[in-house]
Formats: C-alpha cells, sequence, structure tokens
C-alpha cells in the first residue's frame, strides 16, 4: 500500500452522494487514500467527478464500483413489500417507488475508469472476472476487492485481485456479501483467516474510527485501515445535514443490519422504518432500493430521522465534526504514539 498512499488510511467509498471529490481529494493529499463511490451515479456524473478529482489533487485516488448482482428475485414477495410501504408513504405523503433491476450502469463506468487511468479501483457486492481485473491492472490501476468471509477472498484471489478489503459486521453501510454464508464475521476474526491463506496486502473495514484502531489491524497483519463513518460528519463529506447531525447529537443508542431499506443487508440507526420493516422486507436488490427510495428521500427533505437510511458503523460515537484532513492528521498523530 505506501506505493499508492503515505498512510495506511482509505477513506471508504459511501454511495449516496457522501463521498464527494473534495472529501477524497483531502484525503489524498493529506496522504491518505481517497475514494470516489459511482454507486448510484450515472456514468456522466461518475466522469464529470473524476475530473473534479484531478483539478483537486495529484495523488492517487481510487473509484469503487457496484458489481451487478444476478439474485434470483421473488415477485410475490416484492408485491407484498409494496403493499406494505404504502403505510410510510401515506404517512410522509409521498408515493412508494417502481422497483427495477439494473446493472448500474457496469460497462460504460468500466470504460471511464479505463479511459481515465484511475490509480485504484475497488469492487462492492461481487468479484469481476480475471479479464475486467487483468486489463484494469494492465493500465496500472490496482485492483482492490470487498470481501466478508474467507470464502469470498478466495474468489478474489483467484480473480487476480492486487489487496482485499475485507469488511467486518462492525462496518456501516452495505454488507458486500456475494457467496451465501451463515456467518457474519467480525472484523479481527476475518482478519485473522484471511491472513492465513494470503499474503496479499489487507485492507481492514469495520467499526474503525482511531489511530489505536488502526494500530490495532496492522498489528494483525493488515496492510491499511478502512474508515468511513470517521469521515461521513466532516465538511468535506456529501452527508446530509441530518445524517451528520444524527450521528453527531447521538439520536440513536444502537446500530443494525437490515433489507429493510434497499433488500440488501446494510448497517445503519436503528430506527422507526427499520425496527416496523426489517422483518418483513426480502432479499430483493436493488428492487427495493428503488421502492423506498421517495420515501427516504422525503423523510430527508422534513428532517425525519426515524424514515430515514442513516447509515453508520458500530465506532459512531466517536465521530467529529472536522476537516478531512485534521481526521486524518489525528489519526496519524494516535497510530505512532
Amino acid at each position: 500500500m505506501k506505493n499508492i498512499c503515505e498512510y495506511p488510511i482509505v477513506q471508504a467509498p459511501m454511495a449516496g452522494g457522501v463521498s464527494t471529490p473534495k472529501l477524497a481529494a483531502a484525503v489524498s493529499n493529506s496522504g491518505g487514500l481517497g475514494f470516489l463511490a459511482a454507486g448510484y451515479k450515472s456514468a456522466r456524473e461518475l466522469e464529470q467527478e473524476i475530473t473534479e478529482m484531478h483539478s483537486l489533487t495529484k495523488k492517487p485516488f481510487g473509484v469503487n464500483l457496484f458489481v451487478p448482482t444476478n439474485e434470483k428475485i421473488a415477485v410475490d414477495a416484492i408485491d407484498c413489500y409494496q403493499k406494505e410501504l404504502s403505510k410510510a408513504a401515506e404517512y410522509l405523503e409521498c408515493q412508494v417507488g417502481i422497483p427495477k433491476n439494473d446493472d448500474d450502469e457496469w460497462n460504460a463506468k468500466l470504460d471511464i475508469i479505463q479511459k481515465h487511468r484511475v490509480p485504484a479501483v475497488s469492487f462492492t457486492f461481487g468479484c469481476p472476472d480475471r479479464e475486467i481485473v487483468a486489463s484494469l491492472k494492465g493500465i496500472g490501476s490496482h485492483v482492490f476487492v470487498t470481501i466478508t468471509t474467507p470464502q469470498e477472498a478466495e474468489v478474489a484471489l483467484r480473480a487476480g485481485a492486487d489487496a482485499l478489503c475485507l469488511q467486518g459486521i462492525e462496518a456501516g453501510g452495505h454488507r458486500s456479501t456475494f457467496l451465501e454464508s451463515s456467518v457474519d464475521y467480525p472484523l479481527m476474526k476475518l482478519l485473522k483467516e484471511v491472513r492465513s491463506i494470503t499474503k496479499k496486502p489487507l485492507i481492514a473495514a469495520g467499526g474503525l474510527m482511531t489511530g489505536s484502531d488502526i494500530k490495532r489491524v496492522l498489528q494483525e497483519g493488515a496492510s491499511a485501515a478502512q474508515l468511513g463513518t470517521a469521515f461521513i460528519c466532516c465538511p468535506e463529506s456529501g452527508a446530509s445535514a441530518l445524517h451528520k447531525e444524527s450521528i453527531l447529537q447521538k439520536r440513536f443508542n444502537e446500530t443494525g443490519v437490515t433489507r429493510a431499506f434497499t433488500g440488501k443487508r446494510a448497517r445503519g440507526f436503528v430506527n422507526a422504518f427499520f425496527i416496523s420493516y426489517d422483518k418483513s422486507a426480502p432479499s430483493a436488490y436493488p428492487h427495493i432500493h428503488y421502492m423506498t427510495k421517495p420515501i427516504r428521500a422525503k423523510a430527508t427533505q422534513m428532517n425525519n430521522s426515524e424514515y430515514a437510511s442513516l447509515w453508520a458503523g458500530t465506532g459512531f460515537t466517536l465521530a467529529k465534526e472536522l476537516p478531512a484532513h485534521l481526521i486524518v492528521e489525528e489519526l496519524v498523530q494516535e497510530l505512532n504514539e
């Protein structure tokens, strides 16, 4: 990792507008590795952000892509959930969104990343095939694959990934799981098991907020630490005021993992929507993401934290409202103590 960033600090790619060029550039300029999140953006928007990044930093940075999923979706389950969501929509005076499936402009985004020779490319929700990995490595990109189990690590290693991002169950936001598993690995257990099967660089993610947290994972064999929640409340972050306030004011006591908001398991604050819909939400991504999108948007507009999707990792109580470069400086100082 030393050939791509000075310090073993990676800013997690956070889709939905949180990861901005200003945030990623601030982290990269401070010696870490900043990431853009391509998920939910159009290919055109992604290209605009990459162009902006080049104007903000000469340091390496990364882009994260959602790998298209081919899960079998139970149409009846979606129909039932759509009816249930009508209660929340009625309460907020909005409509339930129309469920649909798409590939998040996968091919167009890959073309843009190759066109701009993005220094680091990470993948979530799956592992690209060997040809794609080889093509990216051929233009000089470092390829990271996000995994949640040792079995997924083996798939990524066979595909030729340069490094693995290990996402423990403590991490905020979407679980990157792409192979069925009955085990939710805590980060340290996942790090220990994956370290035993490869010498490739490992980037540890999940509940990490401080320099001492980073030091701990480095001592256990990680090459770097990836932090997301630690950067949500930075002024450079694109998170909504509602999201930032919910974290800083500690409006909620706990986080949990649910499919309720998007049809894919994700960790966020346990609010009224989480509690009401957690048990009935089917596994149907991105269909449910589109169904709840108007509900989540209206809740954010109304400053209603009980119906918004407010992603956060288990270490959220340690989040600070500081510029990104000061967060990195503080982490480095703590790491060196």
